[in-house]
């Protein structure tokens, strides 16, 4: 990935309209010639303030896997903000950074051992965990750490759920906290996650009940908890109507507060609700074709595909929005693909997308909101092309 600045044009937050129109100006007038993902830094923070207003006192720890940006990283942490990290490499991000260690939660809950010990010698005192063997490594590489244990939850409505591969259920949970007591660690409580792209409140009702259940059993079993990790799902804007950032975090904290009361520690882990709407991908259209007189869709194909960075068009989970300079001639659908000689670089085909008629090879396509899970999932060369540029204005 290449990583370009420019400088911001201002430092204060403003308005979403006016942070869209600036990025979109941006993106339009200058020139690139491969694709590029553009950062509004600024448009990152006016999240950041709108999330932490909504959730009152609980702690953001931003989710570093949606976008690992150091102009990122840097200006959270100049607002305070804490971090989920799930790796060495970003841990070694956020504390060059200028983040305290008592500021990172590692929350992968698989970790090598050597990262373990890694990140205890560095002073990072909070991990996760949903497995005895994980318990061990932690105890054994990271002694009398903090750990909280990952639920394995069910009924996400999200749009990409992240249930099955993280997590375990109740009564694992439950002897997973006995077990880290024993191993002498502090097990301090639990996290989970309601799935990414959760797009309305209400849909975290069926969660937070399932993960209530096994805090207050835990309680009753006599664990003294303390944290409550909430995960992420906090939306971004991809076509169907979500909540603004302050309202839809304001009615997530009631419904957590309803179902635990106080909890000393509440922590959030927002990543594409922070960041996805600060960013926008330049592309341009390398071909237009048919593949038969009698075929009902064009094909457009994109100088972006599934490997150089729009990872989430997998399923067709996420649905990004285009502009063109052809916006306002008549259009009509087509299926959209990348560039790569690779069958699966289809981005959207089963909901074809509207996009003009007249759009042809060389024109300009921006891709909006597309500051999440872009540029970290941009191969580092699949067939020669290469990763996606970034540049932070």
């Amino acid at each position: 990935m290449t990583v370009r600045f420019a400088e911001a044009a201002a430092a204060a937050p403003v308005s979403h309209c006016v942070t869209a129109s600036r990025l979109e100006a941006f993106c339009r007038d200058v020139p690139l010639d491969r694709p590029t993902l553009v950062l509004d830094i600024d448009r990152v923070e006016e999240q950041f303030r709108a999330l932490r207003a909504g959730l009152g006192d609980a702690h953001v720890h931003y989710a570093v896997k949606a976008n690992p940006h150091e102009a990122v990283i840097a200006r959270l942490v100049a607002l305070g903000s804490r971090f989920d990290c799930a790796s060495r490499g970003e841990i070694a991000l956020c504390l060059g950074q200028g983040a305290r260690p008592a500021d990172i939660s590692y929350g992968n809950t698989i970790k090598r051992a050597a990262d373990i010990a890694w990140a205890f010698a560095e002073g990072i005192r909070l991990f996760a965990a949903d497995a005895d063997e994980e318990l061990g490594k932690i105890a054994a590489h990271a002694p009398g750490a903090d750990v909280y244990i990952r639920i394995l939850v069910e009924n996400s409505e999200a749009d990409w759920p992240l249930s099955r591969k993280f997590g375990c259920d109740a009564r694992t949970a439950l002897r997973l906290l006995d077990l880290a007591r024993n191993l002498g660690l502090n097990p301090r409580g639990l996290s989970f996650h309601v799935g990414s792209q959760t797009r309305r409140a209400q849909m975290w009702a069926p969660v937070l009940d399932q993960v209530a259940q096994v805090w207050h059993a835990a309680r009753a079993r006599g664990h003294d908890l303390d944290l409550l990790d909430i995960g992420g799902g906090f939306p971004a804007f991809y076509g169907q109507e979500i909540d603004a950032p302050e309202a839809y975090a304001a009615a997530v904290r009631a419904e957590v507060d309803a179902r635990f009361g106080p909890v000393p520690y509440l922590m959030a882990e927002p990543g594409r609700g922070l960041v996805a709407e600060a960013g926008m991908i330049v592309a341009e259209v390398v071909l237009v074709a048919r593949k038969s007189e009698r075929d009902m869709h064009r094909w457009v194909y994109l100088s972006i595909g599934r490997f150089s960075g729009l990872a989430e068009t997998e399923g067709e989970a996420i649905r990004y929005q285009f502009l063109t300079d052809r916006d306002g001639d008549p259009a009509g659908p087509c299926i959209l693909a990348g560039p790569s000689c690779d069958s699966a670089d289809v981005l959207y085909e089963k909901r074809p997308v509207n996009l003009p008629w007249s759009l042809g090879a060389g024109d300009r396509v921006l891709i909006r909101n597309t500051g999440a899970y872009t540029s970290t999932y941009s191969s580092v060369g699949f067939n020669g092309f290469p990763p996606l540029d970034v540049i932070a204005i």
